[in-house]
C-alpha cells in the first residue's frame, strides 16, 4: 500500500524558511521520481520540484531556484524540500508526489505521477 504523508507546513514571515517532509511508504524511493508540487487557490497545480531516484538528480522550477533544495534520505524513505526566503508569491498548499521512473519529457506535468500525499498548507503572511 503506497502512502506519502506530507508534513512541516506552517505560516512564516517573508524571507523564512520552512522544511517539508514526505514520507514514503510501500515503495522505495531508488525507483521512483519524487516531485513536490503546490496549488494556490484558484490557480492550477504547479511543478515545484523533483529529484530522480536513480541518480539523485534534481530539478527546480524558475521562481525557486537558489531558495529552495530538494534531498532525499534512503534510509527513512524520505523527500524534503528545504524552502529559505520564503516570499509573498509562494504560499500554496504543497503537495509530495511519486511517480515511476520511466523515460518521459516532462516530470513537472502533475499527470504523470501516480501517488499523492494529501498536502501541507505554507502561508507566508507579510
Amino acid at each position: 500500500h503506497v502512502q506519502l504523508v506530507e508534513s512541516g507546513g506552517g505560516s512564516v514571515q517573508p524571507g523564512s524558511s520552512l522544511q517539508l517532509s514526505c514520507a514514503a511508504s510501500g515503495f522505495t524511493l531508488d525507483l521512483y521520481v519524487m516531485g513536490w508540487f503546490r496549488q494556490a487557490p484558484g490557480k492550477e497545480r504547479e511543478g515545484v520540484s523533483y529529484i530522480r531516484g536513480s541518480d539523485g538528480s534534481t530539478y527546480y522550477t524558475d521562481s525557486v531556484k537558489g531558495r529552495f533544495t530538494i534531498s532525499s534520505d534512503s534510509a527513512k524513505n524520505t523527500v524534503y524540500l528545504q524552502m529559505n526566503n520564503l516570499k509573498p508569491e509562494d504560499p500554496a498548499v504543497y503537495y509530495c508526489a511519486a511517480m515511476i521512473e520511466l523515460p518521459v519529457t516532462n516530470l513537472m506535468r502533475p499527470a504523470n505521477y501516480d501517488y499523492w500525499g494529501r498536502g501541507a498548507q505554507v502561508t507566508v503572511n507579510s
